[in-house]
């Protein structure tokens, strides 16, 4: 539980008021933030903020009175430290502290090698609220120690079962505090999460606890939905998908017209009602559009269900998978899309650098391999790619073991595949990428280097 630090005067409600949720950062960028927090009792939030922790001499408050807090801060400096302090017009509750702070995006008026180096976390299928998610979070945090995680990616079951509020509260706020409040988390809806949410309404635990771009106010094209969008980071490109429950071109059932509308927990393999993943729906077309419009040096896409996988689940049989194989790969191959990450295998697998693979597994030929080697510059040389090139090849990964490891088979598109709790890092520095496999010891056990050339 988090002191509350009052005045006495204020009274024994506000003496009581409890911080039950959070703090948690959204929707970064290189200007703007928004700091989310919920209390047991409805008051007016308030922002405390500034560059020295001693002294947070900039403040921004709510205009209502809620238990459920969202307050956004503008106006700030690209690639700098804030430290902040959260309550409500009468006083600090939690923060204020070293351990309490952001770290703004790199500006987007630099030159890409100008950049810092950017760390990244990577999450999927975290939401048990286990000892495994635990020992996952610590061996993270052995192997990054001191260095900032500058952003977290969620790959959708963030939630187990069914997406609750509860849930939430156990997957993801009481399980990585420090990550909530010092890195901007971005998720991705997975078919857990979808219990009790949907994509087509907006509605449900998922969409009413996380913040998400729509307007494009991180770069990338606007979508207008919560269910997918993108942002930059520096010089990179990241765009998210629902492979679950969006795509927008809706069809009546057979026999007559639609009897009612979407409803929560609703499923594509039980609906007749929706098309999803198809090419001409809202979510394909606009990532055609959002892919084709951005110049950054890296394009790096993110969503649940993995379009190669032999784990838990099944890529050449599962509906989902199938789909966003044959619709969604050849738009991201084209637009040269260097990496996609997904989870819903409860297995690690890590594919060559590859491209044009839109069947099943069977249908995977080595001419599909644009580099047949490990990626290791230790051991051979790293994948390379010339920068802006189309069907240059992409690396697929399914990090799906966060919270649960299953057996695994080989898929012949996957250069690797392990059975093992852990993390991926994402480490980008100008036109370089390293990317490790970190199991629940902290230990590296995969690993590969991608570099992008002038063509």
């Amino acid at each position: 539980m988090m002191l509350i630090y009052l005045e006495a005067e204020q009274g024994t409600f506000l003496e009581n008021l409890q911080i039950v949720r959070g703090p948690y950062l959204q929707v970064g960028t290189e200007s703007s933030i928004i700091i989310r927090w919920a209390t047991n009792a409805a008051v007016d939030g308030k922002v405390w903020y500034g560059t020295n922790s001693d002294r947070l001499d900039l403040t921004q408050k709510e205009t209502t009175i809620t238990c459920d807090h969202t307050v956004k801060l503008t106006g700030l400096t690209p690639d700098t430290k804030y430290y902040y302090a959260i309550g409500t017009t009468t006083g600090v509750q939690a923060g204020g502290t070293e351990d309490y702070f952001f770290v703004t995006a790199p500006s987007q008026n630099v030159a890409p090698e100008e950049v810092r180096p950017l760390r990244i976390l990577v999450l999927g299928d975290a939401g048990r609220g286990n000892d495994i998610a635990a020992s996952v979070r610590d061996g993270y945090l052995k192997f990054t120690g001191t260095r900032h995680t500058d952003l977290w990616l969620m790959l959708g079951d963030n939630a187990y079962d069914t997406g609750t509020y509860e849930e939430y509260q156990r997957g993801i706020f009481e399980m990585y505090p420090q990550f909530l409040r010092s890195s901007v988390l971005w998720t991705a809806i997975g078919n857990h999460d979808a219990g009790n949410a949907n994509s087509l309404l907006q509605t449900g635990p998922y969409y009413e606890l996380f913040t998400m771009p729509t307007r494009g106010e991180a770069g990338g094209v606007p979508s207008g939905t919560a269910a997918y969008y993108s942002f930059d980071y520096g010089n990179i490109h990241f765009i998210c998908l629902d492979s679950y429950g969006s795509d927008g071109a809706e069809r009546p059932p057979q026999g007559g017209e639609r009897t009612r509308p979407p409803q929560a927990g609703d499923r594509p393999s039980d609906s007749s009602q929706q098309e999803y993943r198809t090419p001409q729906g809202a979510m394909l077309t606009w990532l055609a559009r959002d892919v084709a419009a951005t110049d950054k040096d890296w394009k790096i896409a993110f969503w649940h269900h993995p379009p190669y996988t032999k784990g838990s689940h099944d890529s050449d049989t599962e509906i989902e998978l199938i789909e966003i194989r044959e619709h969604a790969l050849p738009i991201l191959e084209a637009a040269g899309v260097d990496l996609v990450l997904g989870g819903h295998s409860h297995s690690y697998e890590r594919s060559y650098l590859i491209n044009g693979h839109y069947g099943t597994s069977d249908t995977f030929t080595e001419k599909m391999k644009k580099d047949g080697g490990s990626g290791r510059e230790d051991e051979s040389t790293p994948y390379q790619k010339p920068l802006a090139a189309s069907h240059a090849g992409t690396v697929y990964i399914v990090a799906g073991t966060s919270a649960l490891a299953d057996q695994v088979s080989p898929h012949p598109a996957m250069y690797t595949s392990l059975s093992i709790p852990g993390s991926l890092v994402l480490d980008v520095h100008g036109k370089r990428l390293d990317v490790k496999f970190i199991d629940d010891q902290g230990e590296v056990q995969d690993y590969f280097t991608m570099k992008k050339t002038i063509a």
